[in-house]
């Protein structure tokens, strides 16, 4: 019985330099280097597996209308996506950082209506309604420090790692929105049709996380 096709959307950047040795654990190699490449698709080691590298914020709609598969995306992406098409059954546990509010040092927030800039803004609405607070989000696509610093918002909801980029501009990480890390997806239609192909690698690959704990 000959295998279907599958396809794997992997995100670019550092969750990429993290998910490749995680695949080769459970058995999936590209054929060549994806990093030496300007090539959005790539064979693998086995003839009916294929993976393409896309921006990771473009992971989970590839997943949802079954252009891939599976794929592997941040938290923070899924959750700001927002979506229950497709199923999340691994936390792969690695790319891990917290998503946080952040503010100047020492700045008191205000009484009332905040000011918050984020480039997760369906994720930042929610998490300040669940507060209970008014905010006016405002969308930024990179330099979040700068806001607060600029006067053009009260706090920041973003990605923190070591905190130090936040040091170094003044601010201080506040409140705890969520733990992130890298999540394996798939499609609700794929898991259906290829379950029989799609589950063993589900299970390799929560092998390959379990030995690293």
């Amino acid at each position: 019985m000959s295998e279907q096709p599958l396809t794997i959307a992997l995100s670019k950047g550092r969750i990429l330099d993290d998910t490749l040795p995680l695949f080769a654990e459970a058995g999936i190699v590209p054929a060549e280097d994806i990093k030496k490449s300007r090539k959005l698709i790539f064979d693998t080691n086995h003839a009916h597996i294929k993976l393409v590298v896309i921006r990771a914020t473009d992971v989970p709609t590839y997943v949802e209308y079954g252009a891939a598969d599976m794929g592997v995306a941040g938290k923070d992406v899924l959750m700001e996506y927002n979506s229950n098409g497709f199923y999340e059954p691994l936390d792969l546990n690695i790319a891990t950082c917290r998503l946080m509010t952040a503010a100047l040092k020492g700045a008191k927030e205000p009484e009332g209506r905040i000011k918050v800039a984020s480039k997760f803004v369906g994720l930042t609405k929610r998490y300040f309604a669940e507060q209970g607070r008014q905010a006016d989000i405002i969308k930024l696509y990179g330099g979040m420090e700068l806001a607060p610093i600029m006067g053009l918002a009260d706090l920041i909801v973003d990605i923190v790692d070591t905190g130090n980029t936040l040091k170094a501009n003044g601010l201080e990480a506040r409140d705890l929105i969520a733990p992130i890390s890298s999540r394996l997806v798939v499609g609700k239609a794929a898991m259906k049709i290829k379950h029989r192909q799609i589950q063993p690698i589900i299970d390799k690959l929560s092998e390959a996380v379990e030995r690293r704990r």
